[in-house]
């Protein structure tokens, strides 16, 4: 009888094409994820004209899918761990299509906010589980790189938004971007075809012919035989109870750090997002079109997320990401200074590349820190509470631009998060990672022979 670790397995795999099919899918929908979340701000003028609303309303008709997209995070992150990760990805898909399409429909600033909320129930809750998703998945030496290669889909959707959107809005009405949003519904189907199922959960619900389907991918060498028994470390073992193994096995406290990281990360996302435009206007800069703008920060935010990536790969991830805190404390007290207009692009993509570039390296770093059972669960509830950060940045920032302070004061208030980010990344207590602490296998029922990884054939 063998007794194979699903863990080292997966480790210890080389990339071929199943690994390629799982960051295909999971890259395209975070593309369209990222595409959800973006369209709103490139038709928010048709909007406001259409509807004759003003700032506040506006304010309160985005603001909605932030406050959707937080309880989607921890809801819908947690869930997975109980129902399994690839119904709750296809659910989140379904939300964030329909009421986004739905939004096309709505006539008033109420019906559109509530339908914004209810997408971004969709939109917060897909991120954790396609990240954790990929996480399982990849070989334990390019891990950092395949799940910050595929989180950038999130800038290649806010770059379709931007490049569609214009000429869309221009033939066919702000409704038609929206309208667009549904189309991945006919995904579904394939989705739940292709996307296999998390290795926990299978191992929980007693799905052995699956295992050995996963095992057999993930590992062509594999030969499986009707007595093969799959085991999982201890605490990758799934149970009824995701949200205690936060804090248990000494975890409590990074747990908060990457709370407190992920707030201010967040902060600075949508604070950029929502007052730099404003901000450099105010400052006498012609910035071009927003369209320029949206796609230096996005490109920016894609180079910065698989650069960081390749680095987390090859030094300590951990340590790549506060020096990426860091290049953004550096990057956004630059911008209060006043220089050349081509110095100041470069400093709107470093921009990108070190927050929302960031924000996509600490998923990463949160997905490999937890244990396989719970890494939905942990990256729900850091990105859930770090939306808390979203929904603030916007208004603390409007009331700082509402005094006229000078541009310097503005964007330091915008860099600060980034230094106590770092510091919180820095006090991460790396030896309580998952990464750390593979042994101590739990099989499927006690075990009658040694432990084997059958990973390249052995």
């Amino acid at each position: 009888m063998r007794h194979i670790d699903l863990h080292k397995l997966a480790d210890d795999a080389r990339f071929n094409r199943f690994h390629g099919l799982v960051l295909f899918w999971c890259a395209l929908i975070i593309v369209f994820d990222g595409y959800d979340l973006s369209v709103v701000g490139i038709a928010l003028p048709s909007i406001m004209a259409n509807m004759r609303v003003d700032a506040t309303h506006a304010g309160f008709m985005v603001s909605s899918a932030l406050f959707g997209m937080m309880f989607g995070a921890i809801f819908l992150g947690t869930i997975a761990d109980r129902i399994g990760r690839r119904w709750a990805i296809v659910i989140c898909v379904g939300l964030f299509s329909i009421f986004t399409a739905a939004a096309g429909f709505a006539k008033d600033p109420v019906s559109f906010g509530a339908m914004r909320f209810l997408a971004g129930l969709g939109i917060g809750g897909v991120m954790p589980n396609v990240v954790a998703h990929m996480t399982e998945y990849s070989p334990k030496k390019i891990r950092a790189t395949l799940v910050t290669l595929m989180f950038s889909g999130y800038a290649v959707g806010g770059i379709i938004a931007a490049i569609l959107g214009k000429s869309l809005i221009e033939r066919y009405g702000w409704q038609s971007v929206f309208f667009a949003a549904g189309l991945p519904m006919l995904l579904i189907p394939l989705i739940l075809k292709s996307l296999p199922e998390s290795m926990p959960f299978l191992l929980a619900t007693g799905r052995t012919d699956a295992l050995k389907t996963i095992a057999s991918k993930l590992d062509p060498g594999y030969q499986p035989l009707a007595t093969d028994r799959f085991a999982v470390p201890a605490e990758d073992k799934a149970d009824r109870a995701p949200i205690k193994h936060l804090f248990g096995e000494g975890r409590g406290f990074s747990t908060v750090m990457f709370w407190i990281a992920f707030f201010m990360c967040l902060f600075m996302v949508f604070a950029l997002s929502s007052w730099l435009t404003k901000l450099m206007a105010s400052a006498g800069y012609s910035l071009g079109s927003a369209l320029t703008f949206v796609l230096v920060l996005n490109v920016g935010a894609m180079v910065g997320a698989i650069l960081g990536g390749w680095l987390a790969d090859r030094f300590h991830i951990k340590y790549v990401l506060a020096a990426m805190y860091a290049l953004a404390a550096i990057s956004l007290t630059l911008l209060g200074y006043k220089m050349p207009t081509p110095v100041l692009f470069v400093l709107v993509g470093l921009a990108g590349a070190s927050t929302i570039g960031t924000q996509i390296v600490a998923n990463a770093y949160t997905g490999q820190f937890y244990p396989m059972a719970v890494r939905s669960t942990g990256l729900g509830w850091a990105l859930g509470v770090g939306r808390s950060g979203a929904i603030l940045a916007p208004i603390l920032i409007g009331t700082l631009v509402g005094m006229n302070l000078p541009l310097q004061q503005n964007f330091m208030a915008i860099a600060i998060p980034a230094v106590i980010g770092m510091v919180a990344v820095l006090c991460v207590n790396h030896e309580r990672s998952a990464s750390m602490h593979i042994a101590g296998v739990s099989p499927e029922r006690p075990q009658t022979a040694p432990s084997v990884s059958v990973a390249h054939g052995g």
